[in-house]
């Protein structure tokens, strides 16, 4: 009786201490955040962002203070608005949120095509941006910012799931931008070979639904210009008969 006693007060007691997530709507305010926090340095709105930098603000790696983000914020807006061609273009996308009630931290993927890129041509570049929130008197502050560029190595993590993405999406401006001319692909479903445009016809055509998709144990190996990327699709969706499947296939 004891024994039990005691492992019910440990089981109430983890409970207790356990943190409790945020709620989806938070996850949402949370992104919402961050593109407002986006949209007010292109716009040079320097009141919003005041409002969204906690007074505290440390930004990584060079410590920066909340006032010297701000200023820096605004200067490249001013740079850019007396010279609109030479302006960075931004996107971002790929967000992971995790929470708790008063506390987050928001990662997520910059796409930026700049027009002075190496060699003074334009280009596109990758970064990785992350955030820490914390709610405080009702109202998410960002509290600390970092980023890094990201290596070729996450550059094609991100391809794979920008693929299945696209794939899912039925994207096929995605998909003619980003199979070289003499891609071939083996189906997983048929085993049949295809070539570039036969492989979007079947993914832009094909009656299978997908409504669902995660990639898992992912691996990249890189010999000079070549890659081997290999990993698990985990798929769900309806097939061309409308039967709900769930499959998970390995591929290279």
């Amino acid at each position: 009786m004891k024994y039990v006693l005691a492992l019910t007060m440990l089981f109430l007691s983890s409970a207790l201490i356990a943190p409790a997530q945020c709620t989806d709507a938070d996850k949402k305010a949370l992104e919402a955040l961050d593109a407002s926090w986006s949209k007010a340095g292109l716009s040079g709105d320097k009141a919003a962002l005041m409002n969204i930098y906690a007074d505290d603000y440390v930004g990584f790696p060079g410590m920066v203070g909340k006032t010297s983000a701000i200023n820096s914020t605004m200067t490249a807006f001013e740079k850019n608005k007396a010279n609109p061609s030479g302006a960075d273009k931004v996107t971002y996308d790929h967000y992971m949120i995790s929470c708790t009630p008063l506390t987050a931290t928001v990662t997520h993927r910059n796409t930026v095509w700049t027009p002075d890129g190496t060699g003074g041509k334009p280009e596109t570049f990758y970064t990785r941006s992350v955030h820490v929130f914390e709610k405080r008197g009702g109202k998410w502050l960002v509290v600390s910012n970092a980023g890094h560029g990201l290596d070729d190595y996450a550059v094609l993590e991100y391809m794979e799931r920008d693929w299945n993405e696209a794939a899912m999406k039925r994207n096929k401006g995605w998909l003619e931008q980003n199979f070289a001319s003499d891609y071939t692909s083996i189906s997983s479903g048929s085993a049949a070979l295809m070539n570039k445009q036969q492989d979007i016809n079947d993914t832009i055509n094909g009656k299978t639904v997908v409504d669902w998709n995660d990639l898992s144990e992912m691996n990249v190996r890189i010999d000079g210009n070549t890659a081997i990327v290999t990993g698990v699709n985990h798929v769900k969706g309806k097939d061309d008969k409308g039967v709900a499947f769930d499959t998970k296939v390995r591929y290279t």
